[in-house]
């Protein structure tokens, strides 16, 4: 299994003005790359293979000063690069999106560069974690937590944010076992998640979605700012690095309310049952967007099934049409326009909260799917006594919202 590790580089001033001169040529590169291409196409009427490309670069150093600088592993992977866009928008063309061409690379937009297989190598000098990279030197790391003893690091990918902070992402790969399917129904769980409550499972536990309010309203100001400075001049550098960290706090603020609900989830359970959201699909719609792209649901599940995989806990993704429709007491459907957030049977009577509604009928999925039998216990019986809100600014503060905090807190109520 693959796996990334994320840590912040402390390079000195003359690091940056090296690793600044490294990301350019490699860009230098991708553009130079996209003109051969074209030019070649040109001449035979179709593209080249990208071993063909690669075959250029010992050229290429004989009258490009600066190019055998970088390390030729690095080089490589800048040829590669540019041959998995073109298979991005191939994948986006059968698809029946209308792409256009490949573009150039303006500094702002080539932002990394990577060393594959070899050419670095993570170390310890003087006390300090250092990552040592072929032909730019030993620049410190900050190793904030320890990549595992039987990790295998395949790469590592160097890359400068818009704030100005350097961060290297190892690219390592570990043997897993596949989890085995789950025994007992009652340590499942069925998860619902949503804008209101961003995420209501079948044990009654409803986690409120984090407040973005002040944030926002500080990008909006920044933001503002920005527009009233010359494009180009210092002060624009500067607001644009502020709006920026700005950027940075809403993106952080967001994960880390997501790391922290997924590492509770599988913890506590043997087997998370959630919906296989189209989230790109649901972005492209007028309605609500800006508040589906805030959630990031696409990253929560990516979070919640790698996170599975490392704990052993079983992941399945189920068909999410008419969850929230069908009653979880009968399976009979009722249409509900989205304002309406109680769930009412006509067929049965049953009545629950819109969210958890969706997450029984996600669970009685899931055991369906992994061919697991039906928790003994029913909906009428679960859902309505021990619906048990959790604040956003509670899961933040304190952590993942865990059964000692959920009981204290039923109790309290």
């Amino acid at each position: 299994m693959y796996y990334a590790y994320k840590y912040r580089l402390k390079p000195s001033d003359a690091h940056r003005k090296e690793l600044d001169r490294h990301r350019d040529i490699c860009r230098q590169l991708y553009n130079h790359t996209l003109y051969r291409l074209n030019e070649y196409q040109d001449e035979r009427g179709e593209l080249p293979s990208m071993t063909t490309l690669r075959s250029e670069l010992p050229d290429l150093k004989k009258w490009w000063d600066g190019l055998s600088d970088v390390y030729s592993k690095v080089l490589q992977t800048v040829v590669e690069r540019l041959f998995d866009n073109l298979k991005g928008l191939s994948k986006l063309k059968e698809n029946g999106y209308g792409v256009g061409q490949l573009k150039w690379k303006p500094p702002r937009e080539f932002r990394s560069f990577t060393y594959n297989q070899s050419g670095f190598k993570l170390d310890k000098k003087g006390g300090q974690a250092v990552l040592s990279l072929s032909k730019l030197g030993d620049i410190p790391i900050r190793l904030h937590r320890a990549i595992p003893d039987d990790a295998n690091l395949k790469q590592v990918t160097v890359k400068k944010e818009p704030t100005g902070e350097w961060f290297a992402t190892f690219g390592v790969e570990m043997d897993r076992e596949p989890p085995e399917p789950p025994e007992n129904p009652e340590r499942c769980v069925g998860i619902d998640v949503g804008i209101l409550k961003y995420a209501h499972d079948t044990d009654g536990t409803a986690v409120g979605s984090p407040d973005l309010s002040a944030e926002r309203e500080r990008l909006e100001r920044e933001q503002r700012s920005l527009s009233r400075k010359e494009h180009g001049s210092n002060n624009y550098e500067k607001q644009r690095v502020e709006v920026a960290k700005v950027k940075r706090r809403i993106r952080r603020k967001v994960l880390d309310y997501q790391h922290k609900i997924t590492t509770w989830l599988v913890h506590e359970y043997d087997a998370v049952f959630v919906e296989d959201l189209n989230v790109k699909g649901m972005l492209e719609s007028p309605s609500n967007s800006r508040n589906t792209a805030s959630a990031a649901w696409r990253t929560f599940l990516t979070l919640l099934e790698y996170k599975c995989e490392r704990k052993g806990t079983h992941f399945v993704a189920v068909n999410p049409r008419g969850t929230t429709k069908e009653c979880a007491s009968c399976g009979v459907s009722t249409d509900k326009p989205l304002w309406v957030r109680e769930h009412s049977c006509p067929a049965c009577g049953f009545e629950a909260d819109r969210d958890a509604n969706a997450a029984w009928n996600i669970l009685s999925r899931g055991l369906e799917d992994v061919g697991v039998g039906h928790s003994e216990s029913t909906p009428v019986e679960t859902v309505l006594p021990v619906d048990t809100p959790v604040s956003a600014k509670r899961v933040m503060e304190a952590g993942s919202p865990t059964l000692k905090e959920r009981t204290a807190s039923a109790v309290s109520e």
